[in-house]
């Protein structure tokens, strides 16, 4: 069966619920970027707003956006994938519990603490009792959340989804991660991205909400072919196991034109995603998105949105592209590619419809 990727929007540190990164980008000037918030006002109620944190408005916001009101009921099921959860509503009720000696809590911020309250707080606005999990798997959890959504779309059980990826990170996080190198110690460039010379990357922040239906429509912004998951394969098991999804589809190997690659400026994790790329489809076009977008657990997300939107658009602009010159073909199909810590890999296709 088809599946159609029918809508997505994006909140993080480019401008909130739109495509305009694809023209006129925001190039980041801090090693830790926050979300560039929308207007809340216009999907949440001041009351509302109010008792949530910062993570769970931008989710909520991304979702209201991607799904038009009338889906909101036909929705057949929710997928949400968190790295961290709300930290920031966890790190406010432990900071509680020991200012106030584990005594008069309020409820609030532990309940938004837990990672599924994102899933849980769209079901209630959306008024959708149906399928709702979530999973936190590090930086597989939205690869997580996606193909549980496609094997439902594949047993017959929902014709629509909504898959959440959302993270934040937190000042007291970011000095933890800090401490381990995860970060550079200076502000990324492009050329960093490009040719990683030094480990760490930057921070980001994300709320990705991603459409899925098995009906195409005029709105449709192409299809989603199928994801594979892989632990510390080896190069024979992923050229074979790529093969062989890809075969499903009557596709090759070298059907493949372009390749989304999660280059985030650390010299260890991008030579692992050059290396994957020059085995599997070393022919194909290598497009970037974070030096753009940052790092965080399920900023993977973020690759599936850049795809379906070149594909939507018959259009890679040049600043997505790790080698210049190379514009003016249009992409047909597509490879996003994520590994975390060369121990958790997922590939996943699109293609043009």
């Amino acid at each position: 069966m088809s599946i159609y990727v029918e809508k997505t929007a994006q909140i993080s540190i480019q401008s909130p619920l739109s495509d305009e990164w694809m023209r006129t980008p925001i190039y980041p000037t801090q090693r830790h970027c926050r979300f560039i918030c929308p207007d809340f006002k216009q999907f949440l109620s001041p009351a509302t707003s109010r008792r949530m944190g910062t993570l769970l408005k931008c989710a909520l916001t991304s979702a209201f956006d991607c799904v038009k009101e009338e889906r909101r009921t036909q929705l057949d099921g929710i997928f949400t994938g968190s790295g961290l959860g709300c930290i920031e509503n966890t790190e406010k009720f432990l900071t509680s519990m020991l200012e106030n000696n584990e005594q008069s809590l309020s409820p609030t911020n532990f309940i938004q603490s837990t990672h599924n309250t994102i899933g849980s707080q769209i079901a209630i606005a959306f008024q959708c009792h149906g399928y709702n999990i979530t999973f936190s798997h590090r930086g597989l959890s939205f690869d997580s959340a996606l193909m549980n959504a496609l094997l439902k779309f594949k047993r017959n059980e929902i014709h629509s989804a909504l898959v959440n990826a959302s993270d934040e990170m937190t000042d007291a996080y970011f000095k933890l991660f800090d401490h381990t190198g995860y970060w550079k110690k200076n502000i990324c460039t492009t050329d960093h991205f490009k040719h990683a010379i030094s480990p760490g990357s930057f921070a980001g922040e994300n709320s990705v909400s991603i459409l899925l239906t098995d009906k195409k429509t005029e709105c449709t912004l192409c299809e989603i072919g199928d994801i594979e998951l892989f632990y510390k394969p080896s190069d024979k098991e992923l050229i074979n196991r790529t093969t062989r999804f890809l075969s499903s589809y009557q596709l090759m190997l070298s059907d493949i034109d372009t390749v989304i690659l999660g280059l985030n400026g650390d010299v260890e994790n991008d030579e692992e995603y050059n290396r994957i790329s020059n085995l599997l489809v070393p022919h194909a076009q290598k497009v970037i998105y974070k030096h753009l977008f940052g790092e965080s657990f399920t900023m993977s997300a973020m690759g599936v949105c850049v795809g379906a939107t070149c594909l939507n658009q018959q259009h890679i602009p040049s600043h997505l592209l790790l080698q210049e010159g190379s514009t003016g073909y249009k992409p047909t199909n597509i490879l996003v590619v994520n590994h975390f810590r060369k121990l958790d890999y997922s590939i996943t296709l699109l293609r043009s419809c």
